[in-house]
């Protein structure tokens, strides 16, 4: 059975619910995906569940960004998906782990790391989401 880690924004609940569904019933495991962290536990909780995404990255098959549009910018991704991308990109080029790294969408030209995703994709490091990718 694939494997997959879906990275995006937490702020997404309503999107990560609808790419759960789609990865299950493709009869992928889904290791891993943004979870909404209580707002009063935060600081207690977050250092084991960023601890415990990452390495589920390492156990990963496919690594799915989930960059929707958030906040009126299309391809949105935070600077949290973008550190998880980078360290899944890192496992693939160090280590030479056979991982997928996929985005949902082009970032817009508005989103931070756009540079840096035009050039993995045109070096083949990433690709770009198709129905036939997953």
């Amino acid at each position: 059975m694939q494997k997959v880690v879906i990275a995006g924004s937490a702020g997404l609940q309503e999107e990560v619910t609808k790419w759960l569904k789609y990865f299950k019933n493709l009869n992928y495991e889904v290791l891993d995906y943004p979870r909404a962290i209580d707002e009063k536990r935060f600081m207690e909780l977050y250092p084991q569940i960023h601890i415990d995404f990452l390495e589920n990255v390492v156990k990963t098959d496919t690594l799915f960004i989930m960059n929707e549009d958030k906040n009126g910018v299309s391809g949105y991704i935070g600077y949290e998906a973008y550190a998880e991308l980078l360290f899944g990109l890192s496992q693939k080029l160090v280590y030479k782990k056979n991982i997928e790294l996929v985005l949902l969408k082009m970032p817009s030209l508005e989103v931070g790391c756009y540079e840096e995703i035009d050039l993995w994709l045109k070096l083949g490091w990433i690709k770009l989401y198709e129905k036939e990718d997953v």
